[in-house]
């Protein structure tokens, strides 16, 4: 079994087309840091903001000058960040594309779980038989199939308990044709066989592990949030860590229906916690942003705004 954070094929290199996103690792880059800071404070607007400034607020997260100037470098290059000078200030924001791309990918993340339909028993199952020369067609079938909440019961044989919607076909029709399979149908248990269940498809215990560790990290800091004890760069540094480690887990839980899940499923703590600290720390957090931005900037700063989990979640325009 892999580690649950052994999820590249999940974010390929070209998953938003034009727009390379930094690829997630089980650690933080200094580039998946800068994007999710520029996120946090600017998605809304796609404000400006000063290089220096960037620099800046990256080194209060232990980010040298050097590694943060190459990472704000790279990410211009690869369609993330745009640039633009004023005199001799050079300042950067979101192009317009990534904007939306993390828009999107971060209502998916942080949006809640409604309910839990009525299952009807029934699994959906993708079988696909692709040659070593369509290598990188089957890369892609099987990232799309992990977006989609699939996951490999067998190396040729995916599965979810959820139906086909139109999307899910349309997002299905470009891959392996002529190649695949789709079908629906009922387990059936064979007592005598050694045989595995697809819910074997996925590690529940440790994507429950997971959420699990998130809890115990994070609770003892709202308690100091609570207390008032979290203000300026630890307030910005707390924020964007605790999404930054959150957003993994949505992304390892298939939101199996409740039958198919073990009692006291941990999802739900871990997101009110979130939840808490994320918006619980936004005001102060955005105060320092600002106050930072302000010491390289020109001109006032106005649209450096944070965001809330609702906001993200409903859609930012």
């Amino acid at each position: 079994m892999t580690s649950p954070y052994d999820i590249e094929e999940i974010f390929p290199d070209d998953a938003a087309g034009s727009v390379r996103l930094p690829r997630r690792q089980a650690g933080t880059s200094s580039q998946e840091l800068t994007v999710t800071l520029l996120a946090d404070y600017t998605l809304r607007t796609r404000a400006w903001v000063p290089s220096a400034a960037v620099v800046a607020l990256l080194s209060e997260s232990g980010v040298s000058s050097t590694a943060a100037r190459a990472a704000v470098s790279r990410l211009a290059r690869r369609g993330v960040l745009e640039n633009r000078r004023h005199g001799r200030q050079s300042s950067y924001r979101l192009t317009a594309a990534a904007a939306t791309f993390l828009a999107v990918g971060g209502s998916a993340i942080v949006s809640p779980v409604d309910g839990d339909p009525p299952w009807d028993e029934h699994w959906t199952l993708v079988a696909f038989s692709l040659p070593q020369a369509r290598g990188a067609q089957r890369r892609g079938l099987r990232a799309q199939l992990r977006w989609m909440g699939f996951a490999p019961l067998y190396d040729g044989l995916w599965v979810s308990p959820r139906d086909l919607t139109d999307k899910v076909r349309a997002q299905l029709a470009p891959f392996a044709p002529g190649a695949m399979t789709v079908f629906r149908a009922r387990h059936v248990d064979l007592p005598a066989a050694d045989g595995r269940s697809p819910i074997d498809a996925w590690d529940t215990a440790a994507i429950a592990a997971e959420y699990e560790a998130f809890v115990r990290r994070w609770s003892p800091t709202l308690l100091r949030m609570e207390a008032g004890e979290v203000a300026g760069a630890e307030a910005v540094r707390v924020r964007t860590d605790v999404m930054d480690t959150y957003r993994r887990l949505p992304i390892l839980d298939p939101q199996l229906p409740g039958p198919l899940l073990p009692p006291d499923w941990p999802r739900g703590p871990a997101r009110k916690l979130f939840v808490a600290i994320y918006d619980g720390l936004a005001r102060t957090a955005e105060g320092h942003v600002r106050a930072v931005a302000a010491r390289f900037a020109v001109a006032p700063l106005p649209d450096i705004r944070a965001h809330t989990v609702a906001e993200l979640a409903a859609g930012l325009p």
